[in-house]
């Protein structure tokens, strides 16, 4: 991203419309104050992880009137295992809701240095349904490739964009370079993306005042290059987004 950036100063240049932009990357939205925390299922294994969801079904089952047979010994066995790997199923299972809780704070939370402030970002538009009044509505987004089977970003890896210059956006995942005021303002739509519906939620919401497209080809396979396979700072890969996805690590809520 940040080479792409520095692409856009050399190939848009600065505008005496936009003096005081300030040109920032998708990892200047996340709220960094929160994202260090202590998280004991980060380095679990997958077993491990199935042994714990284990435990809590096999303790759900054992306060019932009439438990499974052998639920007490089957319990005391996968907690043996567990135990012998160096792993405290039962402080574990009292943390869940504590990390689950962390985890989304994480991802949820926006950098309050960038509430009000008038910038530009780059990254790839997805056509929303056109707000009450008919303004069209959109979202940007750091990476292409979401769709009903692929989770979002992390909200605060999410702007809702309020398009007030005529701009429509045509086609989804078009590169574009948008400048505009933007806010930490909360949202959350149910839309269509590609195969299916998909919950929007988004940390950011921006009033757009100009939009750059990649008309030309050379720019836009730059682009492509630039962000094939992207990363952002690591959040936006699939296992880090299902693992960040607001669930318990062992159970929903």
């Amino acid at each position: 991203m940040r080479h792409f950036l520095a692409a856009l100063a050399v190939i848009f240049g600065a505008s005496p419309l936009f003096a005081d932009v300030e040109q920032i990357n998708w990892a200047d939205l996340i709220d960094q104050s929160v994202q260090s925390y202590a998280d004991p299922f980060r380095d679990l294994t997958h077993n491990q992880i199935a042994g714990l969801r284990q435990v809590v079904k096999l303790s759900s089952e054992l306060e019932e009137v009439n438990p499974p047979e052998n639920a007490a010994a089957t319990l005391a066995e996968v907690k043996k295992t567990l135990s012998d790997e160096g792993v405290d199923a039962d402080w574990l299972i009292s943390q869940r809701w504590i990390v689950a809780d962390r985890r989304k704070l994480a991802r949820e939370a926006g950098n309050p240095a960038k509430d009000g402030v008038i910038i530009k970002l780059g990254g790839f538009v997805i056509p929303a349904p056109a707000a009450e009044d008919g303004t069209p509505m959109a979202y940007l987004v750091p990476e292409r490739g979401m769709c009903s089977h692929v989770p979002p970003p992390p909200p605060n890896q999410m702007v809702r964009l309020r398009v007030a210059n005529g701009w429509m956006a045509t086609r989804i995942y078009e590169p574009v370079v948008v400048t505009g005021q933007i806010h930490i303002q909360q949202s959350n739509e149910r839309m269509m993306v590609v195969d299916g519906f998909v919950s929007m939620q988004a940390t950011f919401s921006m009033d757009v005042s100009d939009v750059q497209t990649f008309d030309q080809p050379s720019v836009r396979r730059s682009f492509a290059v630039e962000h094939s396979g992207a990363r952002n700072d690591g959040t936006t890969r699939l296992p880090d987004r299902l693992r960040r996805n607001g669930h318990s690590p062992i159970e929903k809520r």
